[in-house]
């Protein structure tokens, strides 16, 4: 992996942890928007890690929002729009990954951090973690994604509440509505995000990609478009190594040993 300035990456055999570093509050600058979208990139390519954990430096902060030294300074439609239209594409690359990323939120999650997080696949949350899209407070409103994925997790109801509200969340609040999966203890958010991650990482490469292909298919689609691309997709894993060998383990009361082929 590239050194960063902002993005620190560490390799524990197939997974990949990588902790934003720009204190104090781990703001998403520009600067580090390209790193990201940088990392993603080779993250993707890197057929020796399978699943990433997204975490953030400090005991403060996920990541409390962007940059607000960066948006102070915006003074037209042009610039505004391309600004958050940037950001969409690095995030909604996050999320269109075909290789897994977990949020390990570790704080604040507020603003432009939430709009991460919900771009990650999976999401783990510190129980001192705390969520919001505060936008509206400043006189803006979000523009990473936060009025469109917020919905899509939480239902619309909600969704309009926090985002008209402004309102700032605890985890076991943000657990109650399905914006995390889970909540643990601030001192295990490592361990447990290493276990998820390991346990995914112990699964067929294969079976990890397509059923994310399949998942975003169903929605970005019809229900039945969606039925469709599953049973293609099942078509292709039936080609698989990997198929035969866990079902053959099945059998034969094993665990399997895939070989991501």
């Amino acid at each position: 992996m590239a050194t960063f300035k902002y993005l620190k990456s560490t390799q524990e055999e197939d997974v990949l942890i990588v902790t934003i570093n720009h204190p104090p509050a781990n703001t998403l600058s520009t600067k580090l928007m390209s790193e990201l979208e940088q990392l993603l990139e080779e993250y993707e390519l890197n057929k020796e890690v399978k699943v990433m954990i997204l975490t953030g430096e400090g005991a403060i902060a996920f990541v409390a929002g962007a940059d607000i030294r960066e948006i102070i300074k915006i003074n037209d439609k042009k610039t505004g729009e391309a600004m958050a239209r940037r950001g969409q594409v690095i995030l909604s690359r996050l999320e269109n990954l075909d290789k897994p990323v977990i949020a390990a939120i570790n704080g604040v999650c507020l603003g432009g951090g939430n709009e991460l997080a919900m771009a990650c696949h999976i999401r783990i949350a510190s129980d001192k973690a705390r969520f919001g899209q505060p936008e509206i407070n400043l006189g803006i409103i979000p523009g990473f994604g936060g009025t469109q994925r917020l919905t899509r997790i939480c239902g619309a109801a909600k969704a309009c509440e926090l985002n008209l509200t402004g309102d700032i969340i605890s985890s076991q609040e943000a657990l109650r509505i399905g914006l995390v999966n889970q909540v643990v203890p601030d001192s295990d958010l490592m361990k447990h995000s290493l276990g998820m991650a390991r346990k995914i990482a112990s699964k067929s490469a294969g079976s990890i990609s397509l059923i994310l292909q399949a998942m975003r298919e169903g929605m970005e689609s019809s229900t039945e478009k969606g039925f469709s691309k599953e049973a293609e997709l099942f078509g292709e894993v039936c080609e698989t190594k990997d198929m035969k060998e866990g079902l053959k383990a099945f059998v034969e009361k094993r665990q399997p040993q895939f070989v991501d082929e």
